[in-house]
């Protein structure tokens, strides 16, 4: 047997446990991850008094995943640092063209290894916080029946959400590397050696299916005070994390008759199940009409709606669904204590967007995915053709700043800046209001972000958690995980299990919600209802223009091993003024220069290329590498395929 990383699985008999103070009251809701003056404890002072077993189940909720990057820092986690990147930029809807991104250096290079060194990965495996918080919380889950001064009910419930923690950092190694190993407790610090071996998919999944069913069983369906407890794990949130988890366990890449490459790990059934089987997707389905079913009994979770029927108003309710802590369509969120603004050596995510041009751009091939206002699909090429590719994201008046007519599906909106988009969007009544967005070469804010760090170098910009008109700037929730996502899953399993009108059904939800017509109305040229592969096509679009830069595309693509839309060059929108002009804002518009008319033209980018556009996709970046450090220590982790 040999000796495992302690980070992982060694505890010794008696450990030192950094805790938040242990007379400080730790609250949740937007006060949940208040870094309060802190000691060191021992465990029987944690497992001594309610107070302080609180104050430490706390301290595991601030190990999850946050997935904006906010950090500068040289310690973990690195997955939210500056240095990384997210990994949606290596999907087909965004492009990031800072070199100092690990995503574009690694990545976009082709040239990333298990060698791999601290803020390199996308993930990395023993620096974020995944086996810190799996340790925590076994602790407490061993250790809490003998506080003295916490009822019964507490306990199994502190104990549910222990497990929920627990299955959601499994599940977000999971999507990133397959089968990892699973461990069920602590270990007494007596040991000499330990192993480690890699759980098969099938194990892995089982496992984190056991822990949130076990907790969906304790714990209530939703928190009886969002202002407060918002943030908490709930049967809403393990219920609706379990369909997501079996629905990427019956995607393709797993579940399959072939392995997506071979080697020792395809052989152990560490990245595939080793077959095809049906019953997978039927697993997934089950589970989600479980989840609805619930809906149905409890309410209280619903998507948010709009209080009207312009487009800013279907707009501002897409805005309230992802971007509000107490949003009603919120089934798991997370949240960190940083400052948003640049200094001390912290970079937060709206510095990366505005200030430093080191963010994200939507490429043209992201924007086209999103239909018209009706909900028909845009086309290009007849567009183009109806002389209307003005009017593709707005209706052109003399002074948009006076108003405007948003004319695409409003999730667009929300999602990129596009020309013409008015800079305000205000919370309580959806009015846009103030100077427009000039994304044209020499507009006003196109001008200064052109070459290597182009904010605008794509035609568009980030606008998805960005928000420049809003005034908060700190402690942005991150959604983990909210209702809509459901609804997608829900739509897939039906279509993969032959329930086509079903699925269906459940987009249309998604898109009424925006103010768009049916799928089928709007699409009478494709058999929807009975072609399966156009069905399916069509929900992985709505999952891209709905959960955009949360987290889906990227592992959309992965779980089908779209090698295809890897190795597809993306495009991008050169815009530039028809009479040849620069910014319209300020001498011009003083002068009552009317709106002006643009040439729109698509073109191929070629700054920066990713390696998979000329030397093809190798199968091996389905799944990420183990850190070679580890396989060396010989525990039992077998490398993925590849790597």
């Amino acid at each position: 047997m040999k000796t495992i990383n302690k980070l992982l699985i060694a505890f010794a008999t008696v450990i030192a446990i950094s805790v938040a103070s242990c007379v400080d009251d730790v609250k949740f809701g937007d006060s949940f991850l208040d870094k309060a003056p802190g000691g060191t404890v021992t465990m029987d002072t944690v497992f001594n008094k309610a107070e302080y077993t609180r104050q430490f189940l706390t301290g595991i909720y601030a190990l999850q995943y946050y997935g904006l990057q906010y950090s500068n820092s040289s310690n973990p986690p690195y997955t939210h640092s500056y240095w990384i990147g997210k990994f949606e930029a290596l999907s087909d809807l965004w492009v990031t063209t800072w070199t100092g991104f690990s995503m574009y250096g690694n990545y976009y290079g082709g040239v990333h290894s298990s060698g791999y060194s601290i803020r390199q990965d996308k993930f990395d495996y023993t620096r974020s916080n995944v086996w810190e918080a799996v340790r925590y919380a076994w602790i407490l889950l061993e250790n809490i029946d003998r506080v003295p001064d916490m009822d019964n009910a507490e306990k199994e419930q502190l104990k549910a959400e222990a497990k929920c923690l627990i299955a959601a950092r499994y599940w977000d190694t999971f999507r990133h590397y397959g089968g990892i190993p699973i461990l069920k407790g602590t270990f007494s610090g007596t040991e000499s050696s330990y192993e480690a071996p890699r759980g098969t998919v099938e194990e892995t999944v089982d496992f984190m299916v056991e822990l949130l069913d076990e907790a969906a069983k304790v714990l209530p369906w939703q928190v009886a005070n969002p202002a407060v407890d918002a943030g908490r794990w709930t049967k809403g949130g393990a219920m609706g994390l379990k369909t997501s988890i079996l629905l990427f366990a019956a995607s393709p890449l797993f579940n399959d008759n072939v392995p997506y490459a071979q080697g020792e790990a395809a052989d152990n059934k560490n990245v595939w199940y080793g077959d095809y089987k049906a019953e997978r997707w039927q697993r997934c389905l089950t589970a989600c009409e479980e989840f609805f079913a619930q809906l149905k009994s409890n309410g209280q979770f619903a998507l948010e709606t709009a209080g009207g029927t312009r487009p800013e108003d279907y707009r501002l309710a897409f805005r309230k669904a992802y971007y509000r802590s107490n949003s009603s369509e919120v089934l798991q969120s997370v949240r960190v204590t940083t400052n948003d603004n640049h200094g001390s050596g912290t970079f937060s995510w709206h510095q990366l967007q505005k200030n430093n041009g080191r963010g994200y751009n939507p490429t043209h091939d992201y924007v086209e995915m999103f239909p018209w206002a009706d909900g028909t699909p845009f086309d290009w090429n007849k567009a183009e053709q109806d002389g209307k590719l003005d009017e593709m994201f707005i209706k052109r008046v003399p002074d948009p700043t006076a108003g405007v007519t948003l004319t695409r599906d409003p999730r667009l909106y929300e999602s990129a800046i596009v020309n013409g988009l008015p800079r305000s969007l205000d919370w309580n009544t959806g009015n846009m209001s103030g100077n427009v967005y000039e994304t044209w070469s020499n507009g006003y804010d196109a001008k200064t972000n052109v070459g290597n760090h182009a904010r605008y170098g794509t035609g568009y910009t980030l606008q998805k958690y960005y928000l420049e008109d809003n005034s908060l700037r700190e402690d942005i929730p991150w959604c983990y995980l909210r209702l809509a996502e459901i609804y997608l899953n829900y739509a897939e399993a039906l279509c993969q299990t032959g329930r086509f009108q079903d699925a269906i059904n459940q987009v249309d939800i998604l898109r009424a919600r925006v103010g768009m017509k049916g799928l089928v109305a709007c699409n009478p040229g494709k058999n929807l209802t009975g072609d399966k592969d156009a069905l399916l096509a069509e929900i992985m679009r709505e999952r891209a223009c709905e959960l955009g830069m949360e987290d889906s595309r990227f592992f959309d693509l992965i779980r089908y091993k779209r090698s295809d839309i890897f190795e597809k060059q993306l495009s991008m929108l050169s815009i530039t003024r028809k009479d040849g002009k620069g910014q319209w804002f300020g001498a011009e518009k003083d002068g009552g220069a009317p709106w002006p008319e643009f040439n729109y033209e698509k073109k191929l980018i070629s700054n920066p290329t990713r390696m998979w556009w000329t030397n093809g996709f190798d199968p091996k970046w389905y799944l990420s590498p183990f850190p070679l450090a580890e396989i060396n220590k010989a525990y039992g982790l077998v490398q993925n395929p590849g790597w």
